[in-house]
């Protein structure tokens, strides 16, 4: 398993690696609060954004993380962020996470073909044997999303991150094992027909 620069192509998304160049068009995209809400840190301006993508680039170079923007195919622009992190190579295992979307396309195909996409080069490519998801407890949407990928449940970790208003957040975790990988294949790819 080795994690390298890769852009996926979609018929609505492009995936392709975050570079500190993007900081604006992120910032555009993810100027609402309602984004926040449930993640480790508020984006409030143009310097939390560009702290956001210089920490996200920082752990790429460290190994341990592998940032991407998304860009809805249709307008041509930065619609979200995504990442792959947690990778633990020896262990073939890592986490999708830290993603989020603009409200502009919430309850569209983005965020399942983006998913469809990174679990496909996952368990495809890279040979992952165990990809994990995790969600703020309070996130219902961000549950059933995962659900609805067909990721199993596997518990909840509690006090798990101190959020930035000083809340304890227990965090939900998720994930879908190689050889559960077919059917959940067959089951996005009928969700994107």
């Amino acid at each position: 398993m080795e994690v390298t620069p890769v852009v996926l192509i979609g018929d609505r998304v492009k995936i392709q690696p975050m570079e500190d160049y993007h900081v604006q068009e992120l910032f555009d995209a993810g100027n609402n609060p309602d984004i926040w809400a449930y993640m480790p840190m508020k984006v409030q301006s143009i310097e939390d954004m560009k702290y956001l993508v210089n920490g996200a680039l920082l752990a790429r170079e460290q190994g341990s993380e592998f940032p991407f923007v998304i860009f809805d195919k249709d307008s041509g622009k930065i619609v979200g962020s995504t990442r792959f992190l947690n990778i633990s190579i020896p262990n073939r295992n890592l986490e999708i996470g830290w993603t989020w979307l603009s409200p502009t396309v919430w309850r569209t195909r983005i965020n399942t073909e983006c998913k469809y996409l990174l679990l496909k080069h996952c368990f495809e490519t890279l040979g992952t044997i165990r990809v994990q998801l995790k969600t703020d407890s309070r996130n219902l949407r961000s549950q059933q999303a995962m659900e609805r990928l067909g990721a199993v449940k596997e518990g909840v970790l509690r006090n798990h991150v101190v959020m930035p208003d000083g809340y304890l957040r227990d965090s939900v975790f998720y994930s879908i094992i190689d050889q559960e990988w077919v059917l959940v294949k067959d089951k996005l790819e009928s969700m994107l027909r």
